[in-house]
């Protein structure tokens, strides 16, 4: 089984910063991709960032040169640093990991957590 924990969301005010993390743990093989998605009322689920098991990256246009994802093999964790915090970044943010385990490959999500933005 595979679990999914997503820490550092919060309210802040615009122009703030905040730092999500996402820890994978359990039987695990490997893990390739992992990414970040939102979702704010009304709106679309959104890919926000995403990184290769080669850390390369990819980004949606909203968030380009104020988002970073970045990844710790060693701890099984994805980050997502955000700077520049504007109203229209808040959202649910979910993080999503490819897994490989002893008897399945799948993408798992984590539970999810706000992020508010105050103008």
């Amino acid at each position: 089984q595979v679990q999914l924990v997503e820490s550092g969301g919060g309210l802040v005010q615009a122009g703030g910063s905040l730092r999500l993390s996402c820890a994978v743990s359990g039987s695990i093989f490997s893990i390739n991709a992992m990414g970040w998605y939102r979702q704010a009322p009304g709106k679309q689920h959104e890919l926000v960032a995403s990184i290769t098991s080669g850390s390369s990256t990819d980004y949606a246009d909203s968030v380009k040169g104020r988002f970073t994802i970045a990844r710790d093999n060693s701890n099984n964790t994805v980050y997502l640093q955000m700077n520049s915090l504007n109203p229209e970044d808040s959202a649910v943010y979910y993080c999503n990991v490819a897994v490989r385990t002893t008897v399945f490959t799948g993408r798992y999500w984590g539970q999810g957590t706000q992020v508010t933005v105050s103008s």
